[in-house]
């Protein structure tokens, strides 16, 4: 299985995090999720916003290449960068990715999920 490692974010993974059974075939949210790395997604997984956006530091390349309407929402997202994607709509191959959470959204009012 691949290996995510998340950067350090100081509100949502201050000490950074290695997720070593990341399931191929699965979204990059969903796996924050299911190892406790409460990453904002505010359209639940739906590609309907920018809030779970984040940029792949390492294995961009390993990714699907990002639809059009994906492409469209990150044009909206703080902090774009050319490696950025939704993580909602990255799903993981068989490569290992280093992943960074944007410090900001364009989110107004964070809920806790």
């Amino acid at each position: 299985m691949p290996k995510i490692t998340v950067l350090p974010h100081p509100e949502i993974c201050p000490d950074g995090a290695v997720i070593d059974d990341a399931p191929v075939g699965t979204s990059v949210c969903r796996i924050l999720l299911d190892h406790d790395i409460e990453i904002e997604h505010a359209c639940e997984l739906s590609c309907a916003c920018t809030t779970c956006h984040v940029i792949v530091r390492e294995g961009f390349d390993s990714l699907e290449e990002a639809s059009d309407d994906e492409e469209d929402l990150l044009d909206r997202a703080w902090g774009l960068a050319s490696q950025s994607r939704l993580s909602c709509q990255a799903i993981l191959s068989d490569e290992d990715l280093v992943i960074e959470i944007p410090r900001y959204t364009i989110n107004h009012a964070r809920e806790n999920h």
